[in-house]
């Protein structure tokens, strides 16, 4: 009799990667994904550490499962992801309720772990072993058969960034081996994906030597391309310092690579990503900017931005703005300072709390505002969207255009999985709204 289990994911897209991955490792011992996290057999929080509170959200997320299976059987509780890797023993110790606890880099012991849970003993899992870890998700069937599927290709860190806690989480930078990337593509291709988005925590860092090749992302990218089913490519989340000009060249030559850049820069200000130990300058970043706008002009930008990070002054924060009057990013993501535990920045004294919320109402306006304006720039004309499902709730297709935003449109569910064309009636700072080109057939 087949067991069910339920994963709430927190966090990046790394993480939604890996859940899926533990979905196909568990079922090799029995363990049925379910929807229902009202009734299962195993409970998994895969959790994220970015963010503040992070611990917290832990403990409100196992309160509320207690009040579910009050009176019931009690699930194996599993706590996962990069919140078990910073606190592990301390999370274990602190409720009774969590069984499990284990890292990112120890999920290919998750069946061993579970199905020797049944001696009650609290487990806690927490070794980097990267190798291990990719090597055994090399000898799993990967069934995503969503339309647009993520793949990991790097993780860990290098930089030390002060404010990150990615080192101590996800250990050093390891790059799986080429093949085995590709090997899993093509799975992913069998499965009928017909987007990819390669992921890392510094993805663009990508680098795997065999046989005296070397291979960077770049080769990644233009090997993907040549399977006919692939229709897009992106990659997410790169460093400003990694963007080298293999990759670069990739936005004049690869036309599946999709025309936007998720490159987080942090601040405009040089004293303040010094501070932060980003390893980069804004001019470094812009020339960035503009060696790939003058290869494709068609590209857009989005960023991440740390706002009252500690020292950061009025000039500092003018330097910001100032930056977004050069570069119109869009989608982008903008927080203030949290400090996280045991990193660098978490020793400093914080901007005051008022002046930063402030400063953050500034900078989202603008970043809001250009969204608005490019999502109003494409309306009444037609633009190319790869649908991905149906709606749920309502009869209506939703996609993704070139830049990521969302596209919702009414059409026929034969259309899912296709490039189709549609024409943009309205839209607001999220989503584009449109019909479908009448005659348009499914790709």
């Amino acid at each position: 009799m087949k067991k069910k289990v339920f994963i709430k994911t927190f966090g990046c897209q790394m993480n939604e990667y890996d859940s899926n991955r533990i979905y196909d490792s568990i079922s090799k011992i029995g363990y049925h994904k379910s929807d229902d996290q009202n009734n299962v057999d195993c409970y998994i929080l895969n959790t994220c550490h970015i963010r503040d509170k992070a611990k917290e959200k832990v403990f409100h997320e196992i309160g509320r499962v207690k009040k579910i299976y009050r009176g019931k059987n009690k699930p194996i509780m599993v706590v996962a992801g990069c919140v078990a890797q910073a606190e592990n023993q301390e999370v274990l110790n602190r409720d009774p309720y969590i069984d499990i606890v284990i890292g990112p880099q120890s999920y290919h012991k998750m069946n061993d772990i579970l199905e020797n849970h049944i001696f009650k003993k609290k487990i806690e899992e927490t070794e980097f072993d990267s190798v291990s870890k990719f090597r055994y998700y090399d000898e799993i069937e990967n069934k995503n058969d969503n339309v647009s599927a993520y793949l990991t290709i790097q993780e860990g860190c290098d930089k030390f960034c002060h404010f990150c806690v990615v080192p101590y989480t996800r250990g050093p930078e390891y790059s799986r081996p080429f093949n085995q990337i590709i090997n899993e593509a093509e799975q992913l291709v069998k499965n009928g994906v017909k987007e990819i988005t390669l992921l890392g925590q510094n993805v663009n860092a990508y680098y795997f030597k065999a046989n005296n090749k070397e291979y960077r992302i770049s080769d990644l990218i233009n090997h993907i391309d040549k399977f006919n089913e692939i229709k897009r490519i992106r990659y997410t989340t790169s460093h400003p310092k990694d963007m080298t000009d293999d990759l670069i060249e990739c936005y004049k030559k690869n036309k599946k690579l999709m025309p936007f850049v998720h490159l987080p820069i942090q601040s405009g200000s040089d004293r303040i990503l010094k501070l932060m130990n980003r390893k980069h300058k804004v001019e470094d970043y812009l020339e960035v900017y503009f060696k790939i706008k003058k290869l494709n002009p068609d590209v857009e930008f989005s960023s991440d931005f740390i706002i009252g990070y500690p020292g950061e002054s009025e000039k500092d924060f003018s330097e910001t703005m100032k930056l977004l009057e050069k570069i119109r990013f869009v989608n982008s993501f903008s927080f203030i300072f949290s400090p996280r535990p045991g990193t660098t920045a978490s020793n400093l004294e914080m901007v005051d709390s008022e002046i930063s919320k402030k400063r953050l109402i500034i900078i989202q306006e603008k970043l809001f505002n250009n969204q608005i304006e490019l999502n109003k720039s494409m309306e009444g004309k037609k633009i190319e969207v790869l649908v991905e499902n149906k709606m749920s709730d309502q009869n209506k297709l939703f996609g993704r255009n070139k830049y990521l935003s969302s596209v919702i449109f009414k059409g026929s569910e034969n259309h899912i999985g296709s490039l189709v064309n549609v024409r943009i009636n309205n839209s607001n700072q999220n989503t584009l709204f449109g019909e479908i080109e009448k005659n348009m057939k499914a790709a």
